[in-house]
């Protein structure tokens, strides 16, 4: 049996984008392979019902030195006490060298170790992990595995949740939505408002977001009838449980829009300054992305100079909801 840790944290995408390695893992070495898991906390929980993983060690302060962080002393002493056969690192911060290199593991392989090969501009992040763990499994296995992921089943959701028979998902907040700046990846709130007022009144529209984004949701209400609030009312577990059994998800280029695709719901993505092809819900044999843009010259614009010079996110505001409406419409209603 072989035991295998996998490293990475960071936002909730980064970690959905990455799941393709447990499928990968185990279609290699066997269904016995034990796999642990280093992630952020909140992330992280994304395992709790996925019986594939085996273990998750939460890392909150990364950039703690190992004197000084609980944290990374118990992961580097779980390492010693049982050799991992593989560490598989997808983290390339320097905060990260100083731990990869303390685990015990008899080989190591991601960033720090591994020369990763067959990179272009358009890449995918989710083929970029592929990359990182290309050279430990066989050809075949390294193109029929994508992200998937495992959460609350049907029954249990059907226990604590009033859902309908079809219903359709409206996730509206992001990631960069508290912070005291633009919010370029935002779509304004009065376009939210009519969508949900649109969509509900032709399916259950089901909102879905964070327990600390009450004073953005606040602009939203009043609800019409057809609309169940789920709001900071569920786990990440059952979140992906109602993700999974929707009609469909439409959402900014954020968490649960990779959620969605790696379930094989079908998204509908609202993408201005970021690149769709790179950091957008990944395309795979068996899922339906709809990716919306207006597709404006000077986007994507993400992490560039003409980003940090915007003053007015109109490759989101031009996005109108009769368009997002339609979209929806002509695939799903």
């Amino acid at each position: 049996m072989k035991s295998i840790l996998i490293i990475r944290c960071g936002a909730l995408g980064d970690l959905v984008t990455s799941t393709s390695i447990i499928e990968a893992l185990k279609l290699e070495f066997g269904e016995d392979t034990l796999i642990d898991f280093v992630c952020t906390p909140g992330a992280g929980t994304i395992f709790n019902k996925d019986t594939r993983v085996h273990q998750v060690f939460p890392l909150e302060h990364k950039k703690i030195p190992i004197f000084f962080s609980k944290q990374k002393r118990k992961i580097i002493k779980h390492s010693q006490n049982n050799p991992y056969d593989y560490l598989i690192n997808f983290e390339r911060g320097k905060q990260f060298e100083s731990l990869v290199k303390q685990i015990n593991a008899s080989k190591k392989i991601g960033h720090f170790f591994t020369k990763i090969e067959g990179l272009t501009e358009t890449t995918h992040t989710s083929e970029l992990k592929k990359l990182i763990f290309k050279e430990i499994v066989s050809e075949d296995i390294f193109k029929s595995v994508h992200p998937k992921l495992i959460g609350t089943d049907k029954k249990q959701l059907d226990e604590h949740y009033t859902l309908s028979d079809k219903y359709f998902i409206v996730s509206p907040s992001n990631s960069h939505q508290k912070k005291n700046k633009i919010n370029h990846r935002a779509w304004i709130d009065e376009n939210w408002i009519k969508l949900i007022e649109l969509l509900s009144k032709e399916i259950e529209v089901v909102l879905i977001g964070n327990k600390n984004e009450d004073a953005f949701f606040d602009k939203l209400k009043p609800y019409p009838n057809n609309v169940l609030d789920l709001v900071g009312k569920t786990s990440l577990p059952d979140l992906i449980g109602i993700i999974n059994h929707a009609a469909g998800l439409v959402s900014t280029d954020t968490g649960t829009a990779h959620i969605a695709s790696a379930l094989d719901t079908e998204v509908f993505t609202l993408i201005g300054p970021t690149p769709a092809e790179q950091t957008g819900p990944f395309k795979s044999p068996s899922n339906k992305v709809h990716i919306i843009s207006q597709n404006l010259d000077c986007a994507p614009c993400y992490r560039s100079k003409t980003m940090k010079n915007c003053i007015d996110n109109i490759c989101m505001k031009q996005i109108s909801s009769q368009k997002v409406y339609e979209t929806i419409k002509k695939a799903l209603l």
